[in-house]
């Protein structure tokens, strides 16, 4: 019907923060595993072929950053599939 679209429904405002919350918790995770293993953002950048600039956005939970680009920036980092998993997981 014609008028009737009052925006996103409660439960896709629902799957958008949990998508939100994911992405959040790859890039703090990101941010500390980066850290731990003593890789400057430009060497994970040099890693993804990308810059420092926008290494410092995925870091910062840039919602224009995709999980995609989160999950690549891991694997770069050396992270398994069983540590993200994890990550996503909460745990």
């Amino acid at each position: 019907m014609k008028g009737t679209s009052k925006g996103p429904s409660s439960g896709a405002r629902k799957q958008e923060a949990v998508v939100a919350e994911m992405k959040a918790a790859l890039a703090r995770s990101l941010r500390k595993r980066r850290a731990e293993r003593k890789l400057s953002q430009k060497i994970l950048a040099a890693r993804l072929g990308s810059s420092q600039s926008r290494v410092s956005k995925i870091e910062a939970d840039d919602p224009e950053v995709s999980l995609d680009l989160l999950v690549r920036a891991l694997i770069a980092i050396g992270s398994s599939r069983r540590e993200i998993g994890r990550i996503l997981g909460g745990g």
